[in-house]
């Protein structure tokens, strides 16, 4: 069955802000359908022009982009919460494409009905570019740790920024969270090679910091692993659900 909007269970979440009445009520005549997919399947791709937008409402998967030799470049992993497609929802066509890694289930909006949200809803369509503008600032931290920190440093970085976010996602199971990935997504994510990644992560694992097995990531000692990405401990942004 459909969910509807006003019995959504992400809006429970404390990482996300609540909506108003007014807001429900939209979103649910903006919202088309619901998606599912299996992990391992395309979303969205790179140069299409998809008619519709998803939220991701269970599920996590990947966007990436790749060059015409086939090396892949991982820009960020997708979590539940998240707001897809809005390239092609301003620009015409997909700039990157997006892929399920776990089974997934996805509220989908029809993509022609963008400019009635920013023209009927002005907070909706804040929210929307607040959306935006936080993905620059983190494609803009993503590229000084690829650029100028050490492997250690990357993966340090990585694994205190999905842990912030997840724990705001409810997703904390003790000191562990879901992290159903192989290395060679956080390899494409890092810059870095396998080999590296995988020489990397037995390093932390042997400082008993961090062990990642069987789709978990445990994290032992969260305050050091931050030190040793050069970050101050924070929680995750509270941020708009689209």
């Amino acid at each position: 069955m459909v969910t509807a909007c006003a019995s959504c269970p992400l809006r429970k979440m404390p990482l996300f802000t609540p909506f108003s009445e007014e807001e429900v009520a939209f979103m649910q005549k903006f919202k088309t359908g619901e998606l599912t997919v299996d992990g391992g399947s395309p979303l969205l791709a790179e140069g299409s022009t998809s008619p519709q937008l998803y939220t991701v409402l269970d599920g996590m998967g990947l966007r990436y982009k790749t060059l015409p030799d086939g090396r892949r470049q991982v820009i960020n992993f997708v979590l539940p919460g998240d707001f897809l497609g809005m390239q092609s929802g301003i620009l015409g066509e997909m700039q990157h494409s997006v892929e399920s890694t776990t089974h997934m289930r996805l509220c989908v909006f029809n993509r022609s009905e963008i400019f009635h949200l920013f023209r009927s809803q002005p907070q909706r369509a804040f929210d929307l570019t607040w959306l935006v503008a936080t993905e620059e600032h983190f494609l803009g931290e993503a590229l000084a740790t690829v650029g100028q920190r050490s492997a250690m440093e990357r993966i340090a970085w990585a694994f205190v920024k999905l842990y912030a976010r997840m724990t705001a996602l409810g997703g904390l199971d003790g000191n562990t969270i879901r992290f159903p990935y192989k290395q060679q997504d956080l390899a494409d994510a890092l810059g870095l090679s396998l080999v590296h990644t995988n020489k990397t992560l037995a390093k932390l694992r042997e400082r008993q910091l961090v062990t990642w097995s069987n789709g978990e990531l445990r994290v032992m000692e969260l305050e050091e692993l931050a030190a040793i990405a050069q970050l101050e401990l924070e929680p995750a942004p509270i941020r708009p659900l689209m």
